[in-house]
């Protein structure tokens, strides 16, 4: 006779250890050493989200531990399998993408013999137990770290609604305060279920709570308001559609948290439960009212950071966008396209809120006769201060520019005025320890009709040369120091050297700051990043493929070519040169007084067989008559040229040097002009060469002057004018536009 309690046969046979653990209300997860799942309970697939999965061809990894909780899987193994035991929380992503946090036990499995033969884990879904006091500062640690790796508010609130929909609430709903207004950011649901139209508020629809509605109290009071049970109180309701809704799914209990920082309301977190879920208790408690606030309070301080980020990011943005050139305009010989790009966050880099604006600048300048200034730079460093910097050296080299000096003296301009820029800094003793900014550029200047391209480097990467179908380096000899680096005592002119080459018709250049090729490896990278070879391989072997394509397609291309996140900011500018030969014509006259009627008849048969319009060319050669006129008359009164003087036989002694006879009157014989004539798309450029070393300028004439009056009417009549020096002596130009002024 059996006792009371004694197990019946039938239920004897039924105990065994699988009959118990298929029943048991706890994920029992086994693993052999190399974190193979062998076996699984019922509750587990279910935590995890794996029903009807093969527990022989999973790993652990692949239960939907989430990727940044991989290495913690891997320290779980170790610990325990050295015979430790092991606790703590993972983020699972389970099948249907929701997010769960699971508070996890791992034990070793011994063999009977004493050895370590595998991994018995148990889980459960934190919060969700008995436990709950145990697993709260886990949690909040897990959701603060979540937090803090967002940068941008849209992605911080929706990190928030992924922690708590559908472990904690069912429903979840932020609005932020906009000036007076409270706006709906996120409306989260559990899956599969979305609101009709017209219950509850969209996203970016305005929020008023009617006065007496407990999120109402929350605004007010600051404190986070649970309503345990709606079948036990009444509160107004916003709208009808929303009481009708609540009715048709529901809601038992609900908890509304401010998001309050630095004595700020930003806004309200507000968490619904209703009867679209199953769950051991439909309603919030206590405890669940406290961990609510709780969690508010970093999600406010996430937000607030996330705020704080965007303003300073748009700032310095806006900021070196409007200190870029927004459009460029159009050069006779030249296709270009430009592209800048902010470098993303930091966040995978773990070093909080960074502002990835920097200095890189880009620039194209109209200089004289139809000749192109081309100028791409970087400043060291980011945020602001590297974008005002940028600022001032972009100005500083449009103005330098003018002068049309030679690149190497551009560049050596450009960096006496990046240590004007820098902060004066001074030691305790006075010294002067100002550091200036360090800055890399390249210039160029490019003439469209003689495809003659000049150059000077400043520390900065070669462009990439686009010639039938081959991408390479254009060839640089003399790559000089960045921008406020060169040595005290050691001349520019020693620093920056000026090189010359030939574009091919139809050629391209690539010109690029090094947030082109310096990227971050993506995510799913097994390799990790490339090195600088690769790098450059990949990017020559994609433009190869595209060199036939528009400047803007191979823009385009060039922005993508290198995979991975942007680790710096971009900028790209593409130029190609003309595929067809533009027109011009070119003479030289003695600079006598009958030569002017001879270089503007030539000037009337060039714009004549231009087909530029009569007025326009009427124009042209008159003040081609002024500019060469003023060009003689002074050719007779200038001293001896600047030419290099060759004599045979011994030195002569320093009183007769110059006293050679016949020296004046054969150099004064030799004085010539040149007159250059160039026909644009829109515009024809006149230039006039001399040996003068003496650049004009206008005077006032007087009311019985005879002369004084010819670079007047250049100045009024033409579009643009000026002079530059050239190695012989000077060139004076005019520029008239051949569809009106």
């Amino acid at each position: 006779m059996r006792r009371w309690g004694d197990l019946s046969q039938d239920a004897d046979d039924r105990l065994t250890a699988g009959s118990v653990l298929d029943h048991a209300e706890m994920a029992v997860v086994v693993t052999d050493r190399f974190s193979n799942v062998l076996y699984w309970n019922p509750f587990a697939e279910r935590l995890f989200g794996r029903v009807g999965a093969n527990p022989g061809r999973e790993s652990l990894r692949t239960l939907g531990i989430s990727e940044h909780d991989h290495p913690l899987a891997a320290d779980l193994a170790k610990q325990v399998l050295r015979g430790g035991v092991w606790e703590g929380t993972f983020d699972v992503v389970r099948g249907d993408g929701t997010l769960i946090y699971v508070r996890a036990q791992a034990v070793p499995l011994r063999h009977p013999s004493g050895s370590i033969t595998g991994i018995v884990i148990t889980a459960r879904e934190a919060m969700r137990s008995n436990e709950r006091e145990k697993d709260r500062f886990g949690l909040l640690e897990r959701i603060g770290e979540r937090l803090a790796g967002s940068l941008y508010v849209e992605e911080t609130l929706n990190r928030v609604a992924e922690s708590l929909v559908p472990q904690f609430a069912d429903h979840c709903f932020i609005e932020l305060a906009e000036g007076d207004r409270l706006v709906r950011k996120v409306s989260t649901h559990v899956t599969g279920w979305t609101p009709p139209p017209g219950s509850w508020p969209p996203v970016g629809a305005e929020i008023s709570y009617p006065l007496g509605h407990f999120a109402d109290t929350a605004l007010r009071r600051q404190e986070t308001i649970m309503v345990e049970d709606f079948s036990q109180v009444s509160y107004p309701a916003p709208s009808e559609g929303e009481a009708r809704l609540w009715g048709e799914i529901g809601v038992t209990s609900a908890i509304v948290a401010p998001l309050c920082v630095r004595g700020e309301t930003l806004g309200l977190m507000y968490l619904i439960l209703s009867n679209l879920t199953n769950r051991h208790s439909p309603h919030y408690d206590t405890f669940d009212r406290d961990f609510v606030g709780a969690i508010a309070t970093r999600v406010a301080l996430a937000v607030d950071n996330a705020l704080l980020f965007e303003e300073e990011r748009h700032t310095a943005e806006s900021f070196q966008k409007h200190l870029l050139p927004r459009v460029l305009p159009s050069f006779d010989g030249l296709e270009i396209a430009h592209r800048y790009f902010p470098a993303a966050p930091l966040a995978t880099h773990g070093q909080g809120i960074q502002t990835q604006v920097g200095g890189d600048w880009y620039d194209v300048i109209p200089l004289s006769a139809g000749r192109v200034g081309i100028v791409i730079g970087d400043v060291e460093g980011r945020g602001a201060k590297a974008a005002a910097v940028m600022g001032q050296l972009r100005a500083a080299l449009r103005a330098f520019a003018q002068d049309d000096k030679p690149p190497a003296d551009i560049l050596a301009r450009l960096d006496e005025w990046t240590r004007v820029v820098a902060s004066p800094e001074h030691d305790d003793f006075g010294a002067d320890i100002t550091n200036p900014p360090i800055v890399t550029c390249q210039y160029m200047v490019y003439d469209a009709w003689s495809r003659q391209l000049w150059f000077a480097n400043a520390g900065h990467a070669p462009p990439l040369l686009l010639v039938d179908g081959e991408v390479r380096d254009l060839e640089i000899n003399e790559v000089g120091q960045p921008l406020g680096v060169r040595a005290k005592g050691m001349h520019a002119d020693l620093v920056y050297k000026e090189e010359t080459r030939i574009l091919p018709a139809g050629a391209t250049l690539l010109l690029y700051t090094d947030g082109l090729v310096d990227r971050r490896p993506p995510r799913d990278a097994a390799a990790g990043a490339y090195d600088d070879d690769e790098t450059m391989t990949v990017l020559r072997e994609k433009l190869a493929k595209s060199s036939a394509e528009s400047v803007e397609r191979i823009a385009d291309l060039a922005t993508g070519a290198v995979p991975g996140e942007i680790d710096d900011d971009m900028a790209i500018l593409v130029v190609r040169a003309a595929g067809t030969e533009l027109q011009s014509q070119e003479r030289t006259f003695p600079a006598q007084p009958i030569m002017v009627s001879e270089a503007r008849r030539m000037a009337s048969q060039a714009f004549e067989a231009w087909q530029v319009p009569e007025e326009r060319a009427e124009l042209a050669c008159l003040l081609v008559s002024e500019v060469v006129t003023n060009v003689v008359l002074h050719a007779a009164s200038a001293g001896v040229p600047r030419r290099e003087l060759v004599l045979d036989g011994p030195p002569l002694p320093f009183d007769e040097s110059w006293d050679v006879p016949g020296f004046e009157e054969e150099m004064a014989g030799d004085k010539e002009f040149t007159l250059r004539l160039r026909r644009g798309g829109e515009s024809v450029w006149v230039e006039v060469f001399d040996q003068d070393l003496r650049l004009p300028r206008i005077r006032s004439a007087g009311e019985n002057d005879e002369g004084g009056r010819g670079l007047y009417l250049v100045d009024q009549l033409a579009r643009r004018w000026g002079s530059r020096p050239t190695r012989e002596g000077k060139a004076v130009w005019f520029e008239i536009p051949i569809g009106g002024r």
